[in-house]
């Protein structure tokens, strides 16, 4: 057989199993819908957004095969129009999210985060419009959920009411409001029928994704379509987001009592909030990766990447509770409303988490076993990489990727024992250097994805969601970063072992490992100290 009549075979399957899994779709969002004549309707909508999604995915596998064919492997003329086809392929990618919404657009955004594993042109295509571009619902649809959840149209539950979204998200949308007693609040609402349009989606996308693993063995992202399964529900439903957002305050102050008061969340009004409705105190405050609005509220973007890694790295090392959904949109940036300042007179950051739907709960083994993991990776210890890669499910032969994956840096710079062995400096030989490795290790990439637990599948996810406002605040990763991620897992390894200590000697010796971790870390903020004096000099 032909490569073109090949090719034409398997995207007939791809189509004909599509259409067949329509039906099924659509029957279960009707079977399963609290209000089965909304379902009915949504339901005829299935075929269409089926047929779509075959289309597009057709259109994007017989571009690359005709685009690509007949040039030799590895000349430039292939890379170049690889490229082309990476640009319309994400493009199409892109308007087929918009289109479908819902989890399409969840799943947009997690591709705009896997800078390992899909081409540079998908993740600036989708980064640029997958956070800020979101479908909008009509006011007679916001005005629908407002009556079945609380009875009444907005006039009448707030005493002002903005029709016109602040924001929009895949899931809901943000509205101001102004409650009888005069205080600003924010108002999230879920997409209408939401709830109804998941439940037809992941049907969809599963037998989507399942088929391309059919007849692509080596395109396996099954483990997505299983997240998303545990996940979206959980998402869907705003009063667990809610408890999260308290739950995450909490843990701060038990927890990390040093920055418990940096890190912040919008209060909930509970009697206004329901399961599709979520009503809470409105913050005015800068996206953490607006640098200029940052720098005009006086504050440094250097402290902003330093409080997010450690506010961060305190809930995957300490809390073992961790916010899976930190792109720059869910993060917000204000000023201490204290007024404190740093010793060079600058405003002190405040760190406001938005969007609590997304959250993991780490075992003690598997926390303690990544912040070992992380400590060896910014101490250079390839015993301990390699150990704790393992304990996390990597496997021997996978270790090292994973620590690649990880830090975005291949395994010589890993084990480098230089202060900043693993700074990415965010210039163009970095970023093809990570895409040629992407490229040649795709189909172990994959089997890493499928080996490792869930929990730490959305442990990179936020490790690349963190990456990535870091590389806009900094212009590449800082070494004050990982040096704050090195102190806390530290602390977090340390703390497990003292709990564990039994006798005098075991304690003993776990503060005399404690002792020269400081000194260690002492002895690499003082080498940066020195770079950053090197660096001013030379200006």
């Amino acid at each position: 057989m032909s490569v073109r009549s090949f090719w034409r075979a398997k995207t007939k399957v791809l189509l004909a199993a599509t259409a067949l899994g329509g039906a099924g779709a659509g029957a279960a969002a009707i079977a399963n819908s609290e209000d089965p004549a909304s379902a009915l309707k949504l339901s005829t909508a299935v075929p269409l957004r089926l047929l779509r999604d075959a289309a597009t995915a057709a259109t994007i596998a017989f571009d690359y095969e005709y685009s690509l064919l007949g040039l030799p492997e590895g000349s430039v003329e292939r890379e170049r129009v690889k490229r082309e086809v990476h640009t319309r392929s994400a493009q199409r990618l892109q308007d087929l999210c918009f289109k479908n919404g819902g989890i399409y657009i969840k799943l947009g955004q997690h591709i705009s985060q896997l800078e390992y594993l899909v081409p540079e042109e998908y993740v600036r295509i989708m980064r640029q419009s997958m956070l800020n571009r979101c479908p909008v619902s009509s006011y007679d649809q916001v005005l629908e959920v407002f009556k079945k959840e609380l009875g009444g149209a907005p006039e009448q539950i707030f005493d002002k009411f903005d029709p016109v979204p602040i924001a929009s998200a895949s899931l809901a949308q943000v509205h101001i409001a102004q409650t009888h007693d005069g205080q600003t609040v924010a108002v999230k609402v879920q997409h209408t029928h939401m709830t109804d349009t998941a439940a037809a989606d992941y049907a969809t996308v599963e037998l989507i994704v399942n088929t391309l693993h059919r007849l692509f063995p080596s395109f396996d992202y099954r483990w997505l379509i299983d997240e998303v399964k545990e996940s979206l529900p959980k998402e869907l439903d705003f009063m667990i987001e809610a408890k999260n957002s308290v739950k995450c305050l909490d843990n701060f102050r038990k927890f990390s009592p040093h920055i418990a008061e940096y890190v912040y969340a919008p209060q909930i009004h509970w009697n206004l909030s329901t399961s599709k409705l979520l009503v809470m105190e409105y913050i005015d405050g800068a996206q953490v990766n607006d640098c200029r609005a940052i720098k005009k509220m006086g504050v440094q973007p250097s402290d902003v990447s330093k409080l997010l890694s450690q506010a961060f790295a305190e809930m995957m090392f300490k809390h073992g509770f961790v916010h899976c959904d930190p792109h720059a949109a869910n993060v917000l940036i204000r000023p201490m409303p204290s007024g404190s300042r740093s010793i060079l007179g600058k405003k002190k950051p405040q760190l406001v988490l938005l969007d609590h739907g997304l959250y993991k709960e780490l075992d003690v083994s598997t926390r303690i076993n990544y912040a070992s993991l992380w400590k060896g990776l910014v101490f250079s210890d390839a015993k301990a990489i390699k150990e704790n890669s393992v304990k996390l499910g990597a496997g021997e032969d996978l270790y090292v990727l994973f620590a690649g994956i990880l830090t975005m840096r291949p395994w010589n710079k890993v084990i480098d024992p230089a202060v900043d062995h693993l700074v990415v400096h965010g210039t163009a030989t970095d970023r093809s250097e990570l895409q040629m490795y992407a490229s040649q290790y795709f189909p172990q990439i994959t089997e890493l994805l499928r080996r490792l637990p869930r929990v730490i599948l959305l442990m990179l996810k936020t490790n690349d969601c963190l990456r990535a406002v870091n590389r806009e605040l900094m212009e590449g990763s800082s070494l004050e970063t990982f040096l704050i991620v090195g102190r806390v897992s530290s602390e977090a390894v340390i703390e497990s072992r003292l709990l564990r200590s039994r006798s005098v000697l075991s304690r003993f010796r776990v503060w005399f490992e404690e002792c020269m971790l400081d000194a260690r870390l002492f002895g690499m903020q003082f080498a940066l100290w020195l770079l950053k004096i090197q660096k001013a000099l030379t200006f």
